[in-house]
């Protein structure tokens, strides 16, 4: 049996401590996985709204895991106390069944005594008749007395052999076995005992029958089958014990190593799914790109049953182990499909890819919440199968057989190619929909609902999206200054999180190394216990999965707080974050609902387990524990100390990060100004470029009036929402530091249930011990019965030793595993460390490679950056916070752990006192029982001593004294011997002595009380002085003097009239007496009476205890009282008695001296004897009424105490009602609360209603603003395409404008050919023939054109009215649209003031919570009042207990003293007697001497006296026999009272005996049946002896049967041999194994110790590896500080050059938002101005032509006018008009300044200049032109424009970086810039839709187009920007200029 539970037990502990490894594993690797999807979600997600759903489905998934780690907790604290029920169950057994077996093993031991003697005295007669018969017949020995024995004795040793604690049942059962096969052996050879007996007598008898010798053969053949049959079944019962045991060994193997496999399959698959988690991340990116292309395609509820199909495959698959090389390559495929992707991505359009990216957001919520549940359903299948496994071997081996046919199945499957696996996918997500149909049509429905509300949501979000685009353009300026301001910072504090990262692990290494030391150190205290030490362990590692658990719980809560940091930022401008804030509200509440449970079911558990222990330590705790508390406490010191080397390095470290964190927010705090002062700039800027704006307007056209118009209105909404924007992020921050202190909170309440758990497990520990310290008794125990067992010991002591020597292998073997699992962990951090280390490295070179492109990028990672550098900065805090609240934790259990331990000092202290007092009483039991046996012997002696004095004095009354006082002491001896008899036979049972140990510590401390009393009163009665001797000798001589005078009278004549006289006063005597009696009789009714009442008084003083709780003192008073009355009452019977007797005894004496003197005065006269009267005693009515005096004063004292005792019960009561008043006040009060409390919930639910209203309200609000959104969507679509039909009209117009401008310019330009002359004239001749000609053709055209344009302007006059109709319709549009806005904001509003009604509800109902907590410590410290005074209240009733019996142990004294009392007054009457019997003797000597002395006148006298003697004998003999009467009543009234608590005694004394009795029926039939068995042989023996005597006759006959019989014994006895010796074979190999398993266990305990050294070498050598480590990670940190110094400086330069670039960058941007909407006109206009290029140019050649033949010509007309002006101008202003005619005749500045000078002097040379210096002359007009416009003809104002930002924006500092769609993304393999056909693909389409990228976390070039696409058609202004430009670089201004600067120059342009 024992090796069967102790087999369980193991197989248990293995089992539960995998199941426990295991999921520390699952749950250390849930926690990785998690920390990794949320890192790739923080790179991945780019979107507000994506990030919204991330972090809703990370909270949904964090909440399910926590739920399945309740659960999971809750199911092992299950297991945990079943499994400890179950302990304690089979210990009690054990301990049960070790009793029953010992008993019964002493019994069997006592039978085999007394068979071994039957069958060695059968052995002997058998031989006597073997030996007869032989002799008889043929002489031969039949059976030698020595083999027999010799076959029988070592088998006995063998069975009693095992004995004992350590020994297997097994064994015990075998031994069993062996006792009964000894019994039938026995019963055997007496049966042939009868049957040779039977013979004999036979063979002496008749010698001639020859059927009784069939009988004999008959008989002997019945003997042989009989024996055979025997040896037969006990071999077979060997053999079927011996298989039986080892086919349950070998079940218990298999089903152990079964249990252990499948458990390590079920922690492989775990670990497969979780590899496969972490790489879903990758997997999720390659399905949301295949369902991009999808979801154009199909709807997306058939999406997501796809994606859920998918699920489940992946589900079935990662149970395959050898999938993850296939999913490796999946890996690579996916990498490469997503770089595919991603480019197909960047060519898409912008607009699409916000809807996209939403919807793949989306999916990938969906496909993330599915796999988990997925997940999780398996998890708890695989949980609830491993808590089912030990259950019953059954179903293990059923799903054992279950998990191999699927791994068959799935390896059959696993051999087939990636290919068929994923075309078999399907069939199987076929077969499986088709399979679980039914279980998941209920999920699936609910998750298609899910996802058409997600989708409608989704469409509504775009919608919003999609009108505030606009608004929040202006917006991502501010995001991307704070996105490249916090790069710096989340580079610092990356660096920081690295280093307390490893400092932090490492610290956890060190506490987990520690703490593993520990349990190694429990473990080797513990050595003989091998299933204790296995709970421990599995203790142990649940705690370590507690922990991890814990840490993992943490991280997650961190992480969730790192997003809800994210969703503060990003929720600014969104109606719906409101939503999510609002179920993020309820979820806390759920979960602090949750926590709130979970605490106080650990509350109750705690406080029952606490319970338990309590009173565990009371029962069991001893010596050893505090040895062992003492270790733990220096243990836990060792600890503590090193927990604060830990903190002070802590508190070092969290200082660092203080200052860290101050400098960061003085950094952001001059970003902020610098924001505001770059804000001004801008404001400023935007208010001069509007007036620009508004002067190009005015020359464009009146419909860029009206746009313009349409913008302002746009900008005062845009600062409106603004504006709302900055109330909405004030208030989302509010509730995002509300939310932060709320996961505080949360965080607290956690560490709280960690302490409880690690409460819970010391309290486990403590349990423990205390099983290990009852084992030990056990020990004892055992140790004591192999010391009277010598030769038992050897082979126990041995198997110790084995024992010892396999369990300290066993240990060494979990040491083993210990350090094998502490090198798994290492190994796993430092391949953590490993991979972080890698990370590193690649963003360093990450960082490195940005920083060498020249390229200008932009990371796309800033946002992510700083988001996770928060987070980090909350982590570190967090755990910051955890360590110092663990720390506060450890010092919480240490101070806890003295309390305990001083208690546990306390309690052993008591129990030693408790022990030592009942040593002690059971020492003073002894003593006293020594000293009253002295005590009497003593007395005797005295008694003795005073016999022989009276003996010498009194020869004749010598025999009543001797009576008298061998009857006054036989009672007290009777009662000694009694009590000494019945102690002897109470040492024959001890387990009756423990039962009877009470009733007689009462008895002899009665008998103790008792013989005290009698011997100081012996004392007082010895030591009588010779004082009082002189005081009778004057008594004697004054009752002589009486006597004479009485003889006086008697000689006078009148003794008739004296006799009349005396019998008169006789007959008052005789009436007195009578009344006396019946006084006597009514008050001793009387005090029967109060003694009832007394009785009943006690009763009901018994019956109202529990009202007595606060009067201690009274009850002290009354005590004190009750003592010292019984006190004063026994002292004064004792001292009246002694009185008494001092009295009687000088009366005696004085008479004993007088018969003395005159039977000398006889002797010597030689007269004759005679008889005499004495004189009557008149001391015993003065006595009576005394006593009855005395008994009046008592009835008095008990009736006034029973008064006392009436109004202390009175007072109870009322103060009893006081209480139950004031309770049933407090119960009203509760009541009155608990409505409040629930009218605040209805109240509460109601709000909640409200609310849930309010939102469905915004719901329907936000859904008609869509709409309306909508519809204004679709009229800006319908202008649009009015205003391009304008546009079409237009340029018809401008056309002519622009045609005499060139014409302008084209004629201005020959300036080169001022120089040349008269070729050059010829040719202009030429030329000026060919223009006519020109001219000609060219009227025609205009002509042409002029009614083109009359068409034109017609069709425009029709536009511009369907326009103006158009803008009425779009104004009262608009105007709704003002209104629904307004509505909008007063709901707003209504919405902040119902947030912060419901603020002000909730912190109502906190303060009411907390008044409900006030008033639940309140109740509570009433209860623990109540618990108090119920405390003293049972105190009390314990002193009232004691009092009682105290008062019963008085009573007792006052009866065993009214007992001697009473033996007293019959001493004193018999002295008496004899006093008057010798006054009476001396009278008569007296007249003796008198009648000498008179003669014959005496005799007369004499007759007189006598006669009188006579009469006063008679009056004497009367009172004698009242008194006899009245104190044999008094004895009927104590008889009873004795004979009530007589009964009681003989009720517990009849318990006690019938408990005896039944043992002693129990034993004695025990007895009886063998007695039996005896009889019935003996009987078989008188029979056998007769049948004997009848067949010694036929014995000579009967001989060859003899022979042949004795034949058949000895082959029995050498197989008997034969099986002794194979036995004894097996011991010595038995032994052999021993000492060979013993050498092993040395061998093993030197290579253990070896591998102990190899570890601590190890563990130092990996110490030294971390300290280096750890040095380079701080070099490393340390240098990456000093970088990222100089990287903040300059970005802090490049900050400042982009602000002004931005600045002017505005501008432009706001220009070509306007101008894109003429850009068709402009394409249109090129296309006519193309044609107009090949008419000029051919203009151009014949003007050239012109030139050249006209240049030496002057016209006449133009030079008479100029000369005859010349002369007509005054004089001052004449060099202006010879200056224009030199410019017309083509002279040089420099030439007319000296011509002019001269000039002044004569006018000699202006003729000759004038008429010869023609050449130069010009005769077509020209004006000059600016060095800007050399040579560029076809060049317009735009190109101009563009050139000069091109010049301008030549990037003079490095150049900012790309936008996010143009960088690479993260899993390609390299970055692609879209070229200029995608740009224009992009463009075209970008006029009807908007860029899909999320406004906050886009950069600028993505949010605002800077450059339109390239267009065929357009206004030439709206020509896009030169292609030498980039299109996402904006405009960056060179270091001197600043931005005003340039803005006025554009503008002078």
């Amino acid at each position: 049996m024992a090796s069967w539970l102790g087999g369980l037990g193991s197989g248990l502990g293995q089992s539960l401590g995998q199941v426990g490894g295991s999921l520390s594993s699952l749950t250390g690797q849930i926690s990785s996985f998690t920390k990794d999807i949320l890192l790739e979600g923080a790179e991945e997600v780019g979107d507000a709204a994506t990030e919204l759903h991330m972090s809703n489905s990370r909270l949904r998934e964090i909440e399910s895991i926590n739920a399945a780690q309740k659960l999971e907790n809750e199911r092992l604290k299950k297991v945990c106390s079943d499994l400890e029920e179950k302990h304690e169950a089979a210990e009690l057994q054990i301990k049960q069944l070790s009793v029953e077996y010992r008993n019964q093993l002493q019994q069997k031991e006592v039978e085999i005594s007394h068979l071994k003697a039957r069958q060695n005295a059968l052995q002997e007669q058998l031989q006597k008749v073997q030996t007869a018969a032989q002799s008889a017949q043929l002489g031969t020995d039949v059976l030698p007395p020595a083999a027999t024995s010799a076959s029988y004795i070592p088998v006995v040793r063998h069975s009693s052999g095992f004995e004992g604690d350590d020994m297997d049942f097994g064994d015990i059962i075998w031994s069993q076995q062996e006792i009964n096969r000894l019994s039938n052996k026995v019963s055997a050879l007496e049966s042939e005992v009868d049957h040779w007996k039977h013979v004999a007598l036979s063979s002496k008898a008749e010698r001639t029958n020859d059927t009784e010798q069939s009988e004999i053969c008959k008989l002997q053949n019945i003997i042989k089958e009989l024996k055979q049959n025997l040896s037969q079944e006990i071999d077979e019962h060997q053999h079927e014990l011996s298989v039986l045991q080892d086919a349950h060994r070998q079940k218990l193997v298999e089903v152990s190593r079964r249990h252990r496999e499948e458990l390590s399959e079920y922690e492989e698959r775990i670990e497969e799914l979780e590899n496969q988690l972490q790489q879903g991340g990758v997997c999720t990116d390659a399905m949301d790109n295949s369902k991009i292309h999808e979801q154009q395609k199909s709807s997306p509820c058939l999406e997501g049953g796809q994606l859920e199909e998918l699920q489940v495959v992946k589900d079935l698959e990662d149970e395959i182990k050898k999938l993850n090389h296939k999913l490796s390559s999946a890996k690579e495929e996916n990498k490469i499909l997503l770089t595919e992707q991603e480019l197909a991505k960047a060519e898409k359009i912008q607009i699409m890819q916000e809807y996209e990216n939403l919807k793949s957001n989306f999916s990938k919520l969906q496909s993330s919440v599915a796999e988990q549940d997925a997940l999780l359903k398996e998890q708890k299948k695989k949980l609830q199968a491993k808590t089912s496994l030990p259950e019953d071997v059954v179903r293990l081996q059923q799903a054992l057989l279950e998990a191999e046919n699927e791994i068959a199945r799935l390896s059959s499957i696993n051999q087939e190619g990636l290919e068929k696996e994923l075309t078999s996918a399907q069939h199987k997500n076929e077969e499986i929909i088709s399979v679980s149909a039914e279980n998941q049509s209920s999920e699936l429905s609910q998750l298609r609902e899910d996802l058409k509300r997600k989708e409608q949501e989704l469409n509504e979000s775009i919608a919003e999206r999609e009108t505030l685009i606009e608004e929040l353009e202006e917006l991502d300026k501010q995001n991307q200054e704070a996105n490249q301001h916090m790069i710096t910072l989340k580079e610092q504090l990356s660096k920081q999180h690295t280093e307390t990262d490893n400092i932090i692990e490492q610290l956890r290494v060190d506490i987990d190394c520690e703490r593993k030391k520990v349990s190694e150190l429990e473990i080797e205290k513990m050595e003989t216990l091998r299933e204790l030490d296995s709970q421990k362990e599995k203790l142990s590692q649940c705690s370590y999965a507690l922990n991890d658990l814990h840490i993992s719980k943490q991280q997650l809560q961190d992480n969730i707080k790192d997003l809800q940091e994210q969703l503060s930022k990003a929720q600014d401008c969104n109606l719906h974050n409101n939503k999510e804030i609002g179920e993020l509200r309820q979820r806390l509440r759920e979960r602090e609902e949750e926590l709130s449970v979970s605490l106080s079911k650990l509350t109750e558990k705690s406080n029952q387990e606490s319970s338990y222990i309590c009173q565990d330590v009371i029962l069991k705790e001893k010596e050893v524990e505090i040895e062992k508390l003492q270790k733990d406490i220096s243990e836990n010191k060792q600890l503590n100390e090193d927990l604060e080397k830990s903190l002070s390095d802590l508190r070092t470290e969290n200082g660092k990060l203080i200052a860290d964190i101050e400098e960061l927010n003085q950094e952001l705090s001059n970003t902020t100004s610098e924001k505001n002062k770059v804000y001004l700039e801008k404001d400023a800027v935007v208010e001069a470029l509007k007036m620009e704006k508004r002067q190009l307007e005015s020359e464009l056209n009146q419909t860029e009036k009206r746009l313009l118009e349409q913008a302002q209105k746009y900008k005062q909404t845009i600062e409106e929402l603004s504006n709302a924007r900055s109330m909405d992020t004030t208030a989302l921050q509010l509730e995002h530091e509300r939310l932060v202190k709320l996961h505080q909170e949360k965080d607290f309440k956690i560490a709280e249930l960690k302490r409880s758990i690690e409460q819970m497990e010391i309290d486990h520990q403590e349990t423990k011990e205390m099983l290990t310290t009852s084992l030990g008794g056990q020990k004892q125990l055992t140790e004591l019965i192999k010391e009277k067992e010598v030769f038992i010991d050897k082979l126990k002591n041995q198997a110790l030793q084995v024992k010892q020597e396999l369990e300290e292998y066993v240990q060494a073997s979990e040491n083993q595993d210990a350090l094998k699992q502490n090198l798994e962990e290492k190994e796993r951090s430092l391949a953590v460390m490993k991979e972080e280390n890698n990370h590193l490295k690649e963003e360093i070179e990450r960082l490195k490679d940005q920083q060498s492109r020249s390229t200008p990028v932009v990371e796309p990672k800033t946002l992510d950056i700083i988001i996770e550098l928060e987070s980090e900065v909350t982590q570190l805090k967090v755990i910051k916070n955890n360590l110092e609240e663990e720390i506060e934790v450890h010092k919480k259990t240490i101070e806890d752990q003295n309390q305990t331990t001083a208690q546990l000092q306390q309690s052993l202290q008591e129990q030693r006192k408790e022990i030592d007092e009942s040593k002690f009483q059971c020492e003073q039991m002894n003593v006293t029982h020594e000293r009253l046996s002295m005590e009497k012997d003593e007395e005797i002696k005295n008694l003795q001593k005073t016999i022989e004095q009276i003996k010498s004095q009194l020869h004749k009354e010598r025999q009543i004294i001797q009576t008298d006082s061998s009857d006054l002491f036989q009672d007290t001896k009777v009662q000694t011997l009694n009590g000494e008899n019945g102690n002897e036979k109470h040492d024959l049972s001890k387990a009756e002595i423990e039962r009877l140990v009470e009733g007689i510590k009462e008895r002899e401390m009665e008998i103790k009380l008792l013989n005290e009393k009698n011997v100081s009163l012996s004392q007082q009665i010895d030591q009588l002085s010779k004082d009082e001797v002189g005081k009778l000798n004057r008594i004697i001589q004054e009752k002589e003097m009486e006597i004479q005078a009485l003889n006086a009278r008697f000689s006078s004549a009148s003794y008739r009239q004296d006799v009349l006289c005396l019998q008169q006063q006789l007959q008052a005597y005789v009436r007195e007496r009578e009344q006396v009696l019946a006084v006597l009789s009514e008050k001793t009714r009387e005090n029967s009476q109060l003694k009832t009442e007394y009785r009943n008084i006690m009763d009901m003083v018994a019956a109202k205890e529990a009202a007595l709780v606060k009067l201690q003192e009274e009850n002290r008073k009354l005590s004190n009282r009750s003592e010292n009355s019984s006190e004063d009452m026994s002292r004064e019977t004792i001292q009246n008695l002694s009185r008494i007797i001092r009295e009687k005894d000088i009366e005696i004496d004085a008479l004993s001296q007088k018969c003395q003197t005159l039977l000398t005065v006889l002797q010597t006269s030689g007269t004759g004897t005679g008889n005499g009267s004495g004189g009557v005693n008149s001391n015993q009515f003065e006595e009576l009424l005394q006593e009855r005096d005395k008994l009046k004063q008592q009835v008095k004292k008990m009736e006034e105490w029973k008064q006392q005792v009436i109004t202390t019960v009175q007072n109870m009561e009322h103060e009893s009602a006081h209480l139950q008043e004031e309770l049933h006040k407090l119960q009203a009060q509760f009541s009155v609360e608990s409505d409040s409390n629930s009218k605040l919930q209805i109240d509460y639910n109601g709000l909640i209603e409200s609310y849930e209203q309010n939102e469905e309200k915004l719901k329907s609000f936000s859904q008609e603003l869509a709409q309306v959104q909508h519809s204004i969507g679709q009229l800006h679509n319908t202008k649009d395409l009015l205003l391009s039909k304008l546009d079409l009209v237009t340029p018809s117009v401008a056309t002519t404008s622009t045609a005499s401008q060139l014409s302008d310019t084209q004629y201005n330009t020959p300036e080169v050919l001022s120089d040349e002359s008269k070729l050059l004239q010829k040719e202009l001749k030429q030329l000026k023939k060919k223009l006519q000609e020109k001219d000609s053709t060219i009227r025609t055209l205009q002509e042409n054109n002029q009614r083109l344009s009359d068409s034109v302007a017609t069709a425009s006059e029709m536009e511009r009215r369907n326009q103006e109709e158009t803008e009425s319709e779009m104004r009262q549009i608009k105007e709704k649209h003002d209104v629904l806005q307004r509505s909008l904001r007063e709901k707003d509003i209504l919405i902040k003031s119902k947030s912060d009604q419901l603020l002000s509800v909730s912190e109502n109902l906190s303060n009411k919570e907390n008044e409900n907590e006030v008033l639940k410590q309140a109740v509570t410290n009433l209860k623990e009042r109540n618990l108090i005074l119920e405390m003293d209240i049972r105190k009390l009733k314990e002193e009232n207990e004691k009092i009682v019996a105290r008062c019963r142990e008085k009573e007792t004294e006052f009866r065993a003293l009214q007992e001697t009392n009473m033996q007293f007054s019959m001493m004193l009457k018999e002295k008496e007697f004899e006093s008057h019997s010798m006054k009476e003797k001396a009278l008569a000597f007296e007249k003796l001497l008198k009648e000498k002395e008179q003669g014959k006148t005496g005799e007369l006298n004499q007759l007189l006296h006598e006669v009188k003697s006579m009469e006063e004998k008679a009056v004497t003999f009367q009172q004698e026999r009242d008194q006899v009467m009245v104190a044999l009543k008094q004895k009927q009234m104590e008889s009873s009272a004795l004979q009530s608590e007589i009964q009681r005694l003989r009720e517990k004394e009849q318990r006690l005996n019938q408990e005896l009795e039944r043992l002693r029926n129990h034993l004695l039939e025990m007895e009886d049946s063998y007695t039996r068995e005896a009889l019935a042989a003996e009987d078989r023996e008188v029979k056998l002896r007769k049948k004997v005597l009848v067949l010694e006759e036929k014995i000579a006959s009967s001989s060859t049967a003899v022979e042949n019989a004795s034949h058949q014994a000895t082959l029995q006895v050498e197989s008997l041999q034969e099986q002794l010796n194979l036995v004894s074979k097996q011991r010595d190999e038995t032994v052999l194994q021993l000492t060979i398993s013993q050498d092993q266990v040395k061998q093993y305990a030197l290579s253990l110790a070896n591998l102990q050294m190899v570890l601590e070498q190890f563990q130092q050598e990996e110490k030294a590896m971390y300290s280096a480590e750890l040095e380079k990670h701080q070099k490393q940190t340390a240098e990456w500080k000093k970088k990222a110094e100089s990287l903040e400086e300059k970005v802090v330069s490049l900050q400042e050059s982009l602000e002004e670039a931005n600045a002017a960058l505005d501008a432009a941007s706001r220009l070509t938002e306007q101008l894109d909407i003429k850009e068709e006109q402009i394409e249109e206009l090129k296309k006519e101005g193309e044609i107009r290029r090949e008419m000029l140019e051919d203009v151009q050649n014949k003007l050239m032509n012109l030139m050249n033949s006209t240049e030496g010509k002057v016209d006449k007309l133009l030079m008479k006018n100029l000369f005859v002006g010349h002369f007509h101008t005054p004089k001052s202003k004449r060099p202006e008009v010879l200056r224009l005619m030199g410019s017309i005749l083509g002279i040089k500045k420099e030439e007319l300044d000296q011509l002019l000078s001269e000039d002044q002097r004569g006018v000699t040379r202006w003729m000759t200049g004038w008429l010869g210096g023609g050449a130069g002359s010009k005769s077509v007009p020209n004006t000059p032109l600016r060095p800007t416009h050399q040579n560029i003809f076809n060049s317009s104002f735009s190109e101009l424009f563009v050139k000069f930002l091109e010049t301008e924006s030549r990037p003079s500092l490095p150049p900012p970086k790309l936008t996010v769609h143009d960088m690479k993304p993260l899993g390609a393999a390299g970055t692609g810039t879209p070229s200029r056909s995608q740009m224009q693909d992009s463009a075209v389409s970008g006029t009807s839709r908007r860029p899909d990228t999320n406004p906050f976390l886009a950069p600028r070039s993505a949010a605002v187009p800077l450059i339109t696409p390239v267009s065929n058609s357009g206004h030439l202004l709206m020509k896009p920007i030169s292609d030498a430009l980039p299109s996402f670089t904006p405009l960056p201004v060179s270091p001197d200029a600043s931005a005003g600067a340039v803005l006025k120059d554009l503008l002078k342009q």
